[in-house]
């Protein structure tokens, strides 16, 4: 069944996350996307041969969940740019910098849904604005909700795991560099990841 129409099934416990199944009206609210337990990675081609993995250390959002009607449901997040980390210092220099993302002049990246859809079961789609570079193009994010928790700390908790790509020339990240053997260093592809955990607000 989908996220909207779970029942609770399992008793809540003091010491351990309690994985219920709210009803719809437990389910239905504005949450705050709690960051030390989520993630907005990417993944890169390079070199053509192997793909670099990176994520950010540095970002907020919120989601509203509309049990009644899922396609009113919301997200926003605001992502700090300087805080991209792909575990190389020289790297992540070169990508806070003019040839990527200029991090200076254009400190976050946004996102802004318009439209969300239940697709049947646990799957859901979330169309949004997505804004790099001061540029603001449309971006689809598929989405699988992990379930629902009330933490030992009762906090409610809600989960989700999304994924989508991009062509980063379409929001002018065109630097590039050719390779000997044929192709480019880095792919216009750009897979991204979410691994989202959001907690009720009161």
């Amino acid at each position: 069944m989908g996220i909207f129409g779970r029942k609770n099934t399992t008793e809540t416990t003091a010491t351990t996350a309690d994985a219920v199944n709210p009803d719809l009206a437990a389910l239905t609210g504005d949450y705050t996307i709690d960051p030390a337990h989520s993630t907005i990675g990417f993944v890169a081609r390079h070199a053509m041969v192997t793909n670099v993995k990176g994520h950010f250390n540095d970002f907020t959002g919120s989601l509203h969940l509309d049990g009644a009607d899922p396609a009113r449901s919301t997200a926003t997040i605001d992502v700090t740019m300087d805080s991209i980390d792909t575990g190389s210092a020289d790297r992540d220099g070169h990508l806070k910098g003019s040839d990527f993302f200029k991090t200076e002049e254009f400190p976050a990246m946004t996102f802004r849904s318009t439209a969300a859809q239940a697709l049947g079961g646990d799957d859901y789609r979330i169309t949004g604005d997505l804004s790099i570079l001061g540029v603001t193009k449309p971006l689809t994010i598929d989405l699988e909700f992990n379930g629902a928790a009330t933490d030992p700390f009762g906090n409610e908790r809600v989960g989700f795991e999304g994924k989508a790509e991009i062509l980063r020339s379409e929001w002018g990240l065109t630097w590039n560099a050719a390779l000997e053997t044929g192709g480019v260093l880095v792919s216009d592809k750009i897979k991204l990841n979410f691994d989202i955990s959001a907690i009720k607000n009161a």
